[in-house]
């Protein structure tokens, strides 16, 4: 069966020359609408497999806007535009579409297009359907254990986290049976228990009024999401629900009632340090896991609670090392860091290294694209195959194709013996195409082919050879804006585009920036044999007021020379300052004078200071002074602080 294309465009004859072109082609054409309205109106009424929408349309809503409905309905989409300015790709993107074709294009674009987006859509179906079945199986498996309430439940966190993301899930039964608790994700899987009294420690509330909040937290049996202090419905935040929120900074939630057979009900509520994290889609998951949820639920709330103890941290985690989740957290052990935004890029990893889909890894340099590109190759099917590298920015353009597709003896001048290109070496595994945004042009037409045909035309060869891989590739650039440029391919974006990941920097992920420095300070440390004493005040300060504009490896050089400058008998030190000097750098004119180089030492130095008086509130002498934290005389300091002009009313308070 052929697939059943809907066209909504507003201009006749586009539309009509879509139409025979899509039918000499073998697709068929299922309707045109010239409005997002009456397009809809034709969705509810019939079945389509792929919508061709223009963005401008007649009506009161865009293409845009419809692309919404069709991405919570799960159906693909490709975009037609009178043109491809960056501003019109962005919001494009939000929607996920399927593809996005610039008027005029020729038939070849148009059918390439589509063979992309079917193809895209049948992966991500195929990867839904397979996780989903995985879950039903999870589901089931711990309703049939034997396990306490608090195993119980963290089982059934652990299971739902690939589909509904959070930071902390909480369970609260209604009407009140006992306690609220929860699990505050603190590692990709480790995972702190937060009962009553964990959570009077931390907020600081007596148990009375805690006991009195719950009490009042009566919460209305349906879904709800929140963000922004409003929720997506007329029920109110209950004072629980506002505990949660201020105690462990959470921006957004996600409430979902399981009804129980014995009248009562069972919330489940995500909560996320990220705002408005909860959309439609995790809405829908949960809607399509309600047998299984509420069968879950029946035996957690029939579990022997357990919950008054209080079990350790260390504990948790010693328990689960035994089950299944090990292997994943091995394969992340040289990404450190449990950030928020670092830990949903791990989910994504998760979720996507078992399939063969396409991967492109997005984020600036040195955030550590390459570690996250071997942890996908290492958790897929594809680990015992080969996992091969190439740096498209550092091979010459004259060279590309060969050293990618390899060649025959004799091809070229200097091509003294058959070899075989990079795609032929990771036949079976995985091939990590880095900056792949440094492509040119012509060498990106082949790359699509490739990957379309999924065979390689080695330079000089007869005939084309048959290549298993997997693609994996990143980039530090903005790939939209390079596409609008002209630099980039559309329909290699969205070839390459199937399941994005993003990389923070590190200046968005500030709290892991102690734990990888004295990772990189004792990796060096043992490399170079010095005793590793540990990091000053001081440094971890100044590493943690820096913006970092080369990330993880701008950091990690920093530790290696810290450490080649170190005695081996002191706590390691900063011999230079890093504060501002990378951010001036970035924008200014090249100093040129003595005088510049002298301000601009004394600006950064000034501001130093003023972080750590900050951090000591003002207090320069005597024990957690600002003269103990950088190991100098306090009329040393006072001095400096003289000459620097530097004041109370410096420190903002």
């Amino acid at each position: 069966m052929s697939t059943r294309i809907l066209i909504v465009e507003d201009e006749f004859v586009v539309a009509n020359s879509l139409r025979l072109l899509l039918r000499k082609a073998g697709y068929t054409v299922s309707g045109i609408a010239t409005s997002a309205e009456q397009a809809y109106e034709n969705l509810q009424r019939d079945k389509h497999d792929l919508v061709l929408l223009d963005i401008r349309l007649n009506g009161s809503e865009s293409g845009i806007d419809l692309a919404r409905k069709l991405k919570a309905e799960n159906i693909a989409f490709v975009y037609l535009s009178a043109n491809s300015s960056q501003k019109i790709l962005e919001e494009a993107k939000k929607t996920e579409p399927y593809g996005f074709l610039v008027k005029p294009f020729r038939e070849k674009d148009l059918l390439v297009a589509l063979d992309i987006a079917v193809y895209l859509h049948k992966n991500k179906l195929e990867s839904k359907w397979q996780q989903e079945a995985l879950l039903e199986k999870q589901l089931l498996e711990i309703s049939q254990e034997d396990s306490d309430g608090k195993q119980t439940f963290l089982k059934i966190a652990r299971a739902l986290r690939p589909f509904i993301p959070f930071d902390l899930i909480v369970c609260e039964t209604r009407p009140l049976s006992g306690s609220d608790y929860g699990y505050l994700r603190v590692g990709f899987d480790e995972y702190q228990f937060i009962g009553k009294e964990e959570l009077q420690t931390i907020s600081g509330l007596k148990s009375d009024a805690l006991s009195t909040m719950q009490e009042n937290s009566d919460i209305a049996p349906s879904v709800a999401t929140y963000y922004n202090g409003v929720t997506t419905d007329a029920a109110p935040v209950t004072p629980m629900q506002t505990i949660w929120l201020n105690t462990f900074s959470l921006e957004s939630y996600l409430v979902c009632p399981v009804a129980l057979s014995n009248g009562s009900w069972v919330h489940y509520s995500f909560y996320s340090r990220r705002p408005a994290l909860y959309t439609q889609s995790h809405l829908a998951a949960l809607t399509h896991f309600g047998s299984g949820l509420t069968s879950v639920t029946e035996k957690l709330v029939r579990s022997v609670p357990s919950f008054t103890s209080t079990m350790p941290l260390s504990a948790d985690r010693q328990q689960e090392k035994a089950e299944d989740h090990q292997g994943t957290v091995s394969e992340f052990k040289r990404i450190i860091g449990n950030h928020p935004l670092l830990l949903a890029a791990l989910d994504l990893v998760t979720q996507v290294a078992p399939y063969k889909t396409s991967v492109l890894l997005l984020g600036e340099s040195g955030t550590g694209k390459e570690s996250i590109a071997q942890a996908i190759h290492s958790l897929s099917a594809r680990r015992d195959g080969p996992f091969i590298k190439v740096n498209c920015a550092a091979i010459p353009a004259s060279l590309i194709e060969s050293e990618l597709f390899g060649h025959e003896k004799g091809a070229f001048t200097g091509a003294i013996e058959k070899r075989k290109g990079k795609f032929e070496q990771a036949h079976e595994g995985t091939l990590f195409l880095d900056e792949i945004g440094e492509m040119p042009l012509d060498m990106q037409v082949q790359l699509l082919r490739v990957l379309q045909e999924k065979e390689i035309d080695p330079v000089g060869s007869k005939s084309p050879r048959k290549v298993d891989v997997r693609i994996v590739a990143a980039t530090n650039r903005n790939l939209e804006r390079e596409v609008a440029e002209g630099r980039f391919r559309l329909d290699l974006y969205y070839r390459l585009n199937v399941f994005p990941i993003t990389l923070p920097p590190l200046r968005e992920r500030k709290s892991d920036i102690q734990a990888l420095a004295v990772y990189f300070a004792n990796r060096f440390c043992n490399e170079f044999k010095k005793n590793f004493n540990g990091l000053s005040a001081a440094m971890i300060a100044e590493l943690q007021a820096y913006s970092w504009p080369g990330n993880i490896r701008e950091l990690e050089n920093v530790l290696e020379r810290s450490v080649i400058l170190n005695d081996g008998q002191s706590e390691l030190e900063l011999k230079q300052s890093l504060l501002g000097t990378a951010d001036r750098a970035a924008g200014k004119a090249e100093i040129e004078t003595l005088g510049d180089v002298r301000r601009i030492q004394q600006e950064t130095e000034r501001e130093y200071l003023i972080s750590v008086l900050k951090k000591t509130n003002g207090l320069i002498r005597g024990a957690n002074g600002a003269a103990e934290l950088l190991k100098i005389k306090p009329t040393t300091l006072e001095a400096r602080l003289a000459k620097l002009g530097i004041q109370r009313g410096d420190l903002g308070n």
